[in-house]
């Protein structure tokens, strides 16, 4: 089992550019990633929510910061629908969006992968 682990993050790993590791791609959303943006009969309801949701990601920062974006998308979804989506879509975010996976939604996505929990500087928390 640990030479599998092993063989994973080496894989990962090996994925990764480093040429670029400082720089900050242009800023992208996909609305609710993996989920709908609302509700058929108003299908862009909760979008903003996510929007707002997706740039602090896009940026990423450190793990409380990540921990207050994803409070902030459960306040906005409770807001403009109820507490059980907004309940369901914290438990996604929380599960699916570290900075360890190699997805299009992990926590810093705008940076070239893997760039983890890491602060940022006073000039880039202020970019975009």
């Amino acid at each position: 089992m640990k030479l599998l682990c092993c063989f994973f993050f080496l894989l990962l790993f090996s994925l990764a550019d480093f040429s670029h590791a400082d720089e900050l791609s242009p800023f992208t959303s996909d609305g609710c990633s993996r989920f709908p943006d609302g509700p058929p009969s108003n299908s862009d309801k909760w979008r903003n929510c996510c929007l707002i949701h997706d740039k602090a990601y896009w940026r990423g920062g450190t793990y409380v910061e990540r921990k207050q974006a994803d409070k902030r998308l459960q306040v906005c979804i409770t807001e403009v629908e109820n507490k059980v989506l907004a309940d369901l879509m914290w438990a996604g975010v929380r599960a699916g969006g570290s900075p360890y996976w190699p997805t299009s939604f992990r926590w810093a996505y705008g940076w070239p992968y893997p760039r983890g929990y890491r602060a940022l500087s006073a000039v880039r928390a202020t970019t975009g």
